[in-house]
């Protein structure tokens, strides 16, 4: 049984959109996503049930995390979901083909991706709440800054860890260069005495 297999990556802040061709033999492709945020992804493909492939769809994190997987994708798939930590999503197609077939087949796939304010249903808010278009306007900004803001304090930890990381490195680097001169002079004093009882012992000197 032959397969495809790509790894699209996404980041959690941004909506996207891509179209890609799946083909049904052995290929790989990479992947990426973010925090405590709406996820949704929307599917469609050109195949249809019985066209001698299966289009398997897995939605994971780079933690182990499992949100979805579809076994038999064909048509339109939609699928909602909420981030746990800030880590790479993987969206993951794995074309195969049915035995006994053969031939290059594949599948077409348009894929859509929205996360955060982006992928709130902001018409059913109005409706539900009774909101006037400004309010529902003004919601949607305070969402958006403050998934801004999320994404800047997220940075900035990063930053700290590396930077904490760099300190450790030049203070053990530092450490280490400082252990090998004093090892250098001290091999260097023991070779000078060495030397000196050498020569003292051949009435060299």
């Amino acid at each position: 049984m032959y397969s495809g297999f790509w790894l699209v990556s996404v980041f959690v802040a941004l909506a996207a959109a891509l179209q890609l061709e799946v083909p049904a033999l052995d290929s790989a492709r990479p992947t990426f996503v973010g925090r405590d945020q709406l996820v949704v992804i929307n599917v469609k493909t050109n195949g249809y049930q019985g066209d001698g492939q299966k289009l398997q769809l897995t939605v994971m994190d780079t933690l182990g995390n499992q949100f979805a997987r579809k076994n038999d994708v064909h048509k339109e798939t939609r699928i909602l979901f909420t981030t746990h930590e800030s880590a790479a999503i993987d969206i993951c197609f794995a074309n195969f083909l049915d035995r006994g077939r053969r031939g290059e087949l594949s599948r077409e796939v348009n894929l859509e991706v929205e996360s955060g304010a982006s992928a709130r249903d902001w018409n059913a808010l109005q409706t539900a709440e009774k909101l006037r278009p400004a309010e529902v306007d003004l919601k949607r900004v305070h969402e958006m800054t403050k998934e801004i803001t999320q994404e800047l304090h997220y940075l900035k930890a990063r930053e700290e860890r590396m930077r904490d990381t760099n300190e450790s490195t030049n203070s053990r680097v530092k450490w280490f260069s400082i252990l090998i001169v004093v090892v250098l002079l001290a091999l260097g004093a023991w070779q000078i005495q060495y030397l000196r009882h050498y020569f003292k012992v051949k009435h060299i000197i």
